[in-house]
């Protein structure tokens, strides 16, 4: 069976202001389009994709130590309270491991005593 099928429908010009709408439309569709489609590229400092935790990229050696030591004082502290908690085989694994944050703490503030004051 033969369907016969209408000519196109006859289209008028189309206006400036349309002619620009639709250029920005789809100026902004390209945009959309290369910012999902087409990511830029990472540098080696970007943090990678869930990385949660970062640390300052030009951040001096001293506020790293007195921050390293800080973290050291507040683990100490922890594994401290749970040795007391703890018996038998168990409490002296907590108690060599506070001696070894002891231990690096007391590194980390040797080499803050060292570090040249800004």
């Amino acid at each position: 069976m033969f369907k016969v099928t209408p000519n196109p429908p006859e289209t008028e010009q189309a206006s400036p202001r349309t002619k620009s709408r639709t250029k920005k439309l789809e100026e902004a569709a390209e945009r959309a389009l290369d910012f999902y489609l087409s990511p830029k590229e990472t540098k080696p400092d970007d943090p990678q994709p869930g990385q949660i935790f970062t640390i300052v990229k030009d951040i001096d050696n001293e506020s790293l130590l007195a921050n390293l030591t800080e973290t050291l004082a507040s683990a100490d502290a922890m594994v401290n309270d749970l040795a007391f908690e703890l018996e038998g085989s168990r409490r002296h694994v907590a108690l060599g491991i506070q001696q070894l944050i002891e231990l690096g703490s007391l590194l980390a503030n040797r080499v803050l005593d060292n570090v040249e004051a800004r």
